[in-house]
């Protein structure tokens, strides 16, 4: 994509279908006359009068106790400078989306048109009763140290200026790992620090506090070596200089323990490397391309131990792994600030977590077979869920013992249980979908190529990584689309009935005619059906040109799945097909089965369909709970379409124990844990979370997953094909570009899996 398309998508994105990414939205009920009367006037007196009485009230009657101000003058956003209030708003919201998504906080952004710092810290006070955090963002030094300080002493409520503590936590975190591995001690350690913004010295400042000594410590800025004979040094820069005679980031790197990059792109050279002492280890963290290539350095040192800020390299040193983590835990004990105790802890917390056993959705998210504490894994991934379960409890404790905390927390497991409910509201299931996939991508086949939509979502696919397309179609209205698009990639484009095509259409029409000339096919019309593109794009998957198709998106599902069926055919020892949609809903990835073959399964029928319906779910690192849904609750009615739903639930129980499936039961029942476990406590599902959903029909399944997705606006990924030979996936039609890229993402994790259980084999 050129630099003027990823211009216009990024501003439609923010434009479009509503202007920004953040948005108001109501928690109580405001449907009836009675229900307003209580929202505001006369009702809403009564929580005023109760705040009047006792101010922390205000924490149990509104939404201050978790809401944080993400606060910015606009003097020093991304890479971009000082570029104003206004211009600062985008990214303002875009850190509150990543407090929504990864800690279930609300934000509201404010931009403050001052760069005055008594001004600033005047406006922070005067809104500071609104919240119950405030989130420093993007404000230069030195001035942000002058504010953060003043603010954390004036206000009595958590105050952090991220781009100082965010990267110092994090790499603090990789840092102890990393000294550990390298059989080394932090009190050792000779340590040159290349930047001397606000988040380098706060590291500094976190290192020192873990242990790190002043005299083994060499910090650069851009005039070079900050040293004590140095003129006007300001304050935070002379706390860090040296009495050292070094001039040069070239003398300081000479048998280095520890660099540490905040700076600027390629300044580090493979002498420097060379000249540190035995495993060093180097944080280049300059953004978007760090203080020296990775690859180079990997090259360079087979010791090394690196890490950088990029998401494409082991190592990745992410704020997200700790702001909405560490405010999660101070708002939830009420702290009064987030001191030097709190940041430890979150920085002990993951450098624990980094050396316990990896969950597999974390390893499937990022295609990995075993992810563990090592050179390449000294820090926990940014998708791993068991984040918010550890950082914010270790903060909380911290903000406890330290004697910050308003509203200790007594019972740890509830408090992390709560913890785990939030996340629930947050879906990272696509961006580990999507994430997974590009760590291999394939060939997929885009049979509709000549779909403005369908086109779009390969162009999407190919510049994320996440597949090869091929693009089926007329060539001539493909190349003017990709034209129109700026999709302007060398990607095969395929026209089944084109003259050029002829040779290998009669190679595919003899593979397909050697198949099924004993069920009436003729060598002419096989030759005949490879002028359709769904055909052929079907014989490029048997045939491994390709290593997987997308379709359906203009035609009517039974018409695309037959001649899949005809010609990739279900796999061994299958002998029903069916489908899955996973909807992305409030309390999580929901599977729903089947909703989009089967008419009206019989018993067996269901039971095969939750066995396949139990492998997709794992296939995303989720552990199947299984609920088989009915109009009645275990044997309520004798009705036979009950009955089957039933016989069904009895022949998995005996022929698969261990999995965790009951009914029937009537959908509330299945989705309320408390109504189950109060009524049904024999159930093998009371006490559990139930993300899977087998329907006793069509009309049921389709139904539920269309209502989720158009009433709740839950994402739809699906159908999902389960029981084909080959990575085969019908789209519905007139699908979205966004479900036509999920879907290409399915499609290429199908063939991954398959590929390893073929190499598993061989």
């Amino acid at each position: 994509m050129s630099k003027q398309s990823k211009r216009i998508e990024a501003l439609l994105y923010h434009a479009k279908p509503t202007p920004g990414k953040i948005k108001v939205v109501p928690t109580k009920k405001y449907a009836s006359q009675r229900d307003l009367s209580l929202a505001y006037s006369p009702g809403v007196a009564e929580p005023c009068l109760e705040i009047e009485k006792d101010v922390n009230n205000v924490y149990k009657y509104t939404a201050k106790g978790n809401l944080v101000a993400v606060i910015s003058n606009g003097t020093a956003v991304l890479g971009l400078g000082n570029i104003g209030p206004e211009a600062s708003k985008p990214v303002m919201e875009g850190k509150g989306l990543l407090f929504k998504i990864f800690a279930d906080i609300d934000v509201f952004d404010i931009e403050v048109n001052t760069e005055n710092v008594d001004d600033f810290i005047e406006t922070v006070k005067n809104i500071a009763p609104t919240f119950g955090g405030i989130n420093l963002e993007d404000i230069k030094a030195p001035e942000a140290f002058e504010i953060e300080r003043r603010l954390k002493e004036e206000l009595d409520i958590p105050v952090m200026h991220d781009d100082q503590h965010g990267t110092a936590i994090i790499s603090a975190a990789a840092l102890l790992n990393a000294l550990e591995l390298a059989e080394k001690s932090i009190e050792d350690v000779k340590i040159v620090v290349s930047g001397a913004g606000a988040a380098a010295i706060s590291c500094t400042r976190l290192y020192k506090a873990f242990g790190a000594k002043s005299e083994n410590i060499v910090m650069l800025d851009s005039k070079g070596v900050i040293r004590k004979d140095r003129d006007n040094l300001t304050s935070q820069k002379a706390e860090f200089a040296t009495d050292r005679k070094i001039n040069t980031l070239d003398e300081a790197m000479n048998n280095a323990d520890v660099f540490i990059g905040l700076s600027m792109a390629d300044i580090v050279t493979p002498e420097m490397l060379k000249s540190m002492s035995a495993n060093p280890i180097v944080f280049a963290m300059a953004n978007p391309n760090p203080e020296i290539n990775y690859d180079l350095a990997i090259d360079t040192r087979e010791d090394i131990i690196m890490a950088t800020g990029r998401s494409d390299h082991p190592n990745q040193v992410n704020n997200v792994l700790g702001f909405p983590f560490i405010f999660r835990g101070a708002l939830d004990v009420r702290a009064t600030k987030i001191n030097e105790e709190m940041k430890m802890a979150a920085v002990k917390a993951l450098s624990r977590l980094a050396k316990e056993p990896v969950p597999e959705q974390v390893n499937l998210a990022y295609n990995e077979t075993r992810l563990t504490f090592g050179r390449d894994y000294i820090i926990p991934k940014p998708f791993d869920p068991r984040l918010i379960a550890e950082v914010p409890p270790a903060v909380a404790k911290a903000a406890m013992e330290s004697g910050v905390a308003q509203e200790p927390i007594e019972d740890w497991d509830r408090y992390k249980n709560i913890l785990l409910e939030r996340l629930g509201s947050d879906n990272k299931l696509v961006r580990q979908l999507l994430g997974r996939a590009r760590t291999n991508p394939k060939r997929v086949v885009f049979a509709e190529a000549d779909q403005l939509d369908v086109l779009k979502a390969a162009q999407i696919v190919y510049e994320e990584g996440v597949a090869e397309p091929i693009l089926l179609g007329r060539k001539d209205v493909i190349e003017n689309l990709m034209s129109e698009i700026e999709f302007d990639a060398d990607v095969e484009i395929i026209d089944p009935k084109s003259d050029e095509e002829t040779e290998r259409k009669n190679q595919y029409a003899k593979v397909y005619w050697e198949k099924r000339h004993r069920q009436g096919v003729t060598f002419y019309s096989a030759k005949k059906k490879m002028r359709e593109r769904n055909f052929y794009a079907a014989m490029m998957v048997n045939v491994g040109d390709a290593d997987a198709l997308i379709t359906g998106y203009s035609r009517s599902y039974p018409s695309v799945v037959k001649p899949m069926l005809e010609l990739i055919g279900m796999a061994e020892g299958v002998n029903r097909i069916a489908t899955t949609n996973v909807m992305v809903t409030q309390r999580g990835p929901m599977f729903l089965s089947d909703t989009a073959i089967n008419i009206d399964p019989d018993a067996k029928d269901l039971a095969r369909i939750a066995r396949m319906t139990s492998r997709v779910a794992r296939m995303f690192g989720i552990d199947p709970v299984t609920a088989m849904i009915s109009y009645s609750n275990f044997g309520s009615s004798e009705n036979p379409r009950a009955r089957k739903v039933q016989d069904a639930v009895a022949f998995l129980h005996k022929a698969y124990p261990d999995m965790v499936v009951d009914g029937e039961l009537q959908t509330d029942f299945a989705l309320n844990a408390k109504m189950l476990q109060d009524i049904f406590p024999f159930s093998k599902l009371a006490g559990r979370k139930v993300n899977t959903l087998i329907f006793p029909n069509l009309d049921a399944a389709n139904i539920t997953y269309k209502l989720l997705k158009e009433l709740n606006k839950s994402e739809s990924i699906g159908p999902i094909m389960m029981g084909m030979a080959k990575p085969v996936h019908i789209l519905q039609l007139d699908a979205s570009v966004d479900e036509i890229v999920n879907m290409a993402a399915i499609a290429v994790i199908d063939a991954q899996e398959r590929e390893k259980r073929e190499q598993k084999k061989n």
